[in-house]
């Protein structure tokens, strides 16, 4: 099985929907997507991501099947600095030079009571049983393969629902994976499991962050998220 997953386009997040730049970014990408063999098309429920997927759909003629886990996650909680942002707190843990490896993120006082966590736990448990319904059942950082033939989807989705995909299928934390794996928008990921029916196999992250379609198609520098100016300078206050 091979799993492209897809960001948005350069959304108003306001309205909820694609910029123009971004319908340029979507369109550029399913145009890169076009190649894949994919067959079947899944997105969050968002505007935002289901105009990007739209595009796609429209290219490989396929319906868009939504995923109403796959929206973008909440953070916060009650004391709790920077509001309780993954992305700064990541980078904030980073700096602080917390164990990853060693320590569970989850218990440290920026992710304990955070909505975010909550919502990692919530989204790993949905994606397994997505990846079940392909034939692979995930235990602990191994999935055992049920699927006798290949199969390419394309999921559609944001930022932070995106990182919680990424940390719960390469078993690794999330804030780290939010701090040190950021991605753009339309930027494009590729995630493989063998098929060998019968045996234990592990997830083959085969592309990340491509997003070279989207460069001759807009003017001016890479598009990217940044965490907000005022919660940087709470966070080092």
């Amino acid at each position: 099985m091979r799993l492209i997953m897809v960001r948005h386009g350069e959304p108003n997040y306001e309205k909820d929907c694609l910029t123009e730049t971004g319908h340029i970014q979507a369109e550029a990408a399913a145009r890169r997507l076009m190649r894949e063999g994919i067959e079947a098309i899944y997105a969050s429920p968002c505007g935002r991501t289901r105009e990007t997927a739209e595009h796609t759909a429209r290219m490989l003629h396929l319906p868009i099947t939504t995923l109403d886990y796959m929206h973008e996650i909440s953070w916060g909680g009650d004391g709790i600095p920077c509001d309780g942002h993954p992305w700064t707190l990541g980078d904030q843990m980073l700096e602080e030079n917390f164990d990853f490896f060693s320590d569970d993120w989850r218990k440290s006082p920026y992710f304990d009571g955070n909505a975010a966590t909550d919502y990692a736990a919530m989204i790993a448990e949905k994606i397994d049983g997505f990846l079940q319904g392909f034939g692979y059942m995930h235990e602990r950082t191994r999935y055992f393969c049920q699927a006798d033939t290949e199969k390419t989807v394309a999921l559609f989705s944001h930022g932070g629902s995106g990182a919680c995909v990424l940390a719960h299928l390469l078993t690794l934390p999330f804030p780290y994976v939010a701090s040190v794996l950021p991605y753009d928008f339309t930027s494009i990921i590729s995630i493989r499991w063998p098929v060998r029916q019968g045996t234990y196999v592990h997830a083959r992250l085969e592309l990340f962050n491509d997003c070279a379609h989207i460069h001759p198609a807009q003017d001016g520098p890479r598009i990217q998220d940044k965490p907000d100016a005022a919660l940087q300078a709470a966070c080092s206050s």
